[in-house]
């Protein structure tokens, strides 16, 4: 499930933005990868009957209907058709968002008043459900569509999300930028494969006391803050450099909350040392105990492990 999203955080109700539209969100059975297998006339008896939106494209729209109506989950409506780039497979999309509750038409939350775009939307037909990814895949920028949600927890709420796509960018695939050269001598020594993965050699690392966060390729995209969530790949090791765990092994990326409290938190070490640096980066991280696992033993690492990490950092938002 994707991470907590600025949607999340400034409206009431059960699914962020992202949590309602992958598969492991609030759509139902109904609303799975199998719909692909569904006729075109089966879609179109899942779109919403009776939304109108109103509005320059690209700013906030005016959406109007009659309440008290109902909604079901991976129903949608067109209310706007974009006239900016067109949406591809891979894109990472900025959208900003209004809730509406559908038994009374009021506004339950926006992301235009605080100019706050949700950028945790990736367009993948692995995470997405069907009726969603249908629909974003191949729309313009400036398209704005309204999907249906009923929230599952104890608020009760059924609502029309209106996402207005606002900009759109790709993930790196490895660190981007400018070697650093004055890297200290004593520290880990990294290479790297032509696709990025890379290998170390501990050049005599033992446990530390404090934390080590070296850049060792310098990118030049967005500088990460407390606020962000970054996406990365990263491989990690104990001192005595063996391996325990890669996302280049396993050909997938992670996605990291830089805050505490987010659904995909990471450990003290990571919040501290990626912070401050930038998209494109790639960083030596050499953390100690206490602001890892202390003396918990997890999984095959071992209690009061100093662990070394190299993180590319790939995309923050």
């Amino acid at each position: 499930m994707r991470t907590l999203s600025t949607l999340t955080k400034t409206i009431a109700v059960a699914c962020s933005l992202i949590m309602c539209i992958s598969l492991a969100g609030c759509s139902n059975s109904s609303d799975s990868k199998s719909d692909s297998s569904k006729s075109s006339s089966s879609k179109t008896a899942n779109q919403i009957a009776g939304v109108t939106a109103k509005g320059k494209l690209g700013e906030k729209p005016t959406i109007s209907f009659k309440a008290p109506m109902t909604v079901s989950d991976g129903s949608y409506v067109v209310l706007q058709k974009g006239d900016g780039d067109t949406i591809e497979e891979g894109d990472r999309v900025c959208a900003q968002g209004i809730a509406l509750n559908v038994k009374d038409g009021t506004e339950l939350m926006d992301t235009w008043t605080k100019n706050t775009p949700d950028c945790s939307l990736l367009v993948d037909s692995s995470t997405l459900s069907s009726t969603y990814y249908d629909q974003i895949k191949g729309a313009k920028l400036n398209t704005t569509i309204g999907f249906g949600v009923n929230a599952e927890d104890s608020s009760g709420y059924s609502y029309i999300l209106a996402m207005t796509f606002v900009s759109k960018s790709k993930d790196l695939k490895k660190a981007t930028g400018e070697e650093v050269k004055d890297v200290p001598s004593n520290l880990p020594k990294v290479t790297r494969a032509k696709n990025g993965k890379p290998s170390i050699d501990m050049n005599g690392q033992g446990a530390v006391d404090s934390l080590v966060s070296q850049t060792l390729v310098k990118g030049t995209g967005k500088e990460v803050t407390d606020k962000n969530t970054v996406v990365v790949k990263y491989t990690g090791w104990l001192t005595d450099g063996t391996q325990f765990d890669s996302s280049w092994d396993k050909n997938t990326t992670l996605e990291a909350d830089m805050y505490s409290g987010g659904q995909h938190g990471v450990i003290e070490g990571w919040q501290k040392g990626l912070i401050g640096q930038t998209v494109g980066s790639q960083v030596l991280l050499v953390v100690p105990p206490d602001q890892a696992y202390g003396n918990k033993k997890q999984g095959s690492i071992p209690a009061n492990s100093t662990l070394v990490f190299v993180v590319d950092i790939l995309a923050a938002y």
